[in-house]
């Protein structure tokens, strides 16, 4: 596996294999990899000839401080697994290479309608760092095919317009979500729960699928049955911060009993935030 740890060497490499006519995967990530991470990486390589994986702890995409400095770095065991699963190039990237020393003068991406709620509410300015640091990535790596997992799944559609409305040449693939064997969903963030806290973290997929289940087999209106989950919820020990019904390819509320819909929730546990979302089958 190649390492990269400047643009320079990241171009020389990716206009080499232009030369070649090879097809470029790209997987980006912000590290401290897991099953979830690796499952996109091998799916990048069934469909390309070479795969990139980045990894590059955003600071423009956290809202909290606290949240930025305590995301777990493990750049060594990262590595590991990136060449067991035969990853092509790994790009390093740091904050002076991306935004020059200088984020506030940053130019920003920002992509409209689909980033003011849910996430976007909870957390200003995150889809802004989300759209922003992936522009600038799709630029450096320029794929033919970019894979990101469905957990988090209103930045997969925030990047599919952006790519849309921009005419970035890059086809956005998604993969569904991974969990762990007891139903919760895998994320970098899980390895700061306490043990108390990891037992009680799979009713929110519990929660989730029971919410779904009301929906398609009851007389329940949707908005009787979010209320149920949230009083789940809060009875099981989370504090939730949204639990909506969504139209699953515009993120639109809606009542429908048929067609696309998908529930998205956040809870925090402690300082530890969740998210999660299934569609409604």
């Amino acid at each position: 596996m190649k390492i990269s740890n400047t643009i320079e060497s990241l171009r020389s490499v990716i206009q080499q294999w232009q030369r070649e006519r090879l097809q470029v995967g790209f997987v980006p990530t912000m590290g401290h990899l897991h099953a979830g991470h690796i499952e996109l990486v091998k799916q990048a390589k069934l469909n390309n000839d070479k795969v990139v994986v980045s990894i590059f702890v955003n600071p423009l995409q956290f809202d909290e401080v606290s949240d930025f400095e305590t995301y777990p770095k493990t750049l060594a065991e990262d590595q590991q697994q990136l060449e067991s699963v035969k990853t092509d190039l790994l790009f390093l990237p740091d904050n002076d290479m991306m935004y020059a020393g200088n984020q506030q003068a940053l130019t920003r991406v920002c992509v409209p309608e689909i980033t003011q709620e849910l996430e976007g509410e909870c957390r200003p300015g995150h889809f802004d760092g989300v759209s922003t640091i992936v522009n600038k990535l799709f630029n450096l790596v320029q794929p033919y095919q970019a894979f990101f997992g469905e957990k988090d799944y209103q930045q997969l559609l925030l990047i599919r317009k952006m790519v849309k409305d921009l005419n970035i040449p890059v086809e956005v693939k998604s993969v569904a979500t991974h969990r762990e064997t007891d139903g919760l969903a895998m994320s970098s963030r899980n390895s700061r729960l306490s043990k108390t806290q990891r037992e009680l973290a799979p009713q929110l997929y519990r929660v989730l699928n029971d919410l779904a289940e009301q929906l398609i087999n009851n007389s329940l209106s949707t908005a009787e049955v979010v209320a149920w989950a949230i009083r789940e919820l809060k009875t099981a020990g989370f504090d939730p911060e949204y639990v909506s019904v969504r139209n699953g390819s515009t993120l639109r509320i809606t009542d429908e009993k048929a067609g696309n819909r998908r529930v998205l929730a956040a809870v925090r546990l402690g300082d530890v935030r969740l998210i999660d979302n299934i569609r409604i089958d």
